[in-house]
């Protein structure tokens, strides 16, 4: 969204916060109804308000993936409190499939090409996702649950490993979320 030195008006930001929702849904499930178009129908305004507050495809694949990046963050910091550590990680984990599911899904439907830009959001924001998930690594390392050798660097490579690996369709997230758990349950400290 342009900044013009004033406030946005609180129906702009619920008309942006409704299409990265309506992105998220359409464009990240894909499939032949997957159109900026069809996001704009379901945020419940027109196409130009779309391009008003995503100029380009860039731009709203951004804006979806920092929104998901800044639920998994504030998720990891509700997990920190939670009793059993092993238990926090693979919930957590479960949703960044959810994450790796949308990302694929934006990315084959808007066919983007990585820029600068992207390049540099990319870095922030797996930085900021390697410390949330080395914070709950910590915590269950640190209450004997996992094992000493576990890296966050480790546990994010293997979920987009998984998840990139598998291919596309109906089955794709409940084959995914069996490896990670398998993954989390060969962690335990014995």
């Amino acid at each position: 969204m342009k900044s013009t030195g004033r406030k946005p008006r609180s129906d702009a930001l619920r008309n942006r916060d409704r299409l990265i929702e309506a992105a998220k849904q359409i464009l990240g499930r894909g499939g032949p109804g997957a159109s900026l178009e069809a996001v704009a129908k379901a945020g419940g305004v027109g196409i130009g308000t779309l391009y008003r507050h995503f100029p380009t495809r860039e731009a709203l694949f951004q804006a979806v993936y920092r929104h998901e990046v800044e639920e998994l963050i504030e998720l990891a910091d509700d997990l920190e409190a939670q009793a059993d550590g092993l238990e926090a990680l693979r919930v957590w984990l479960h949703n960044l499939v959810g994450l790796v599911e949308t990302k694929r899904g934006l990315l084959g439907t808007l066919a983007l090409v990585a820029t600068e830009d992207s390049k540099a959001m990319y870095a922030e924001v797996s930085g900021r996702l390697n410390e949330a998930v080395r914070r709950l690594v910590a915590r269950a390392t640190s209450n004997g649950e996992i094992r000493s050798d576990i890296t966050a660097e480790d546990i994010l490579s293997m979920v987009y490993a998984v998840g990139y690996r598998r291919e596309p369709g109906p089955e794709w997230k409940a084959q995914v979320l069996r490896l990670v758990d398998i993954f989390v349950d060969g962690m335990k400290a014995h």
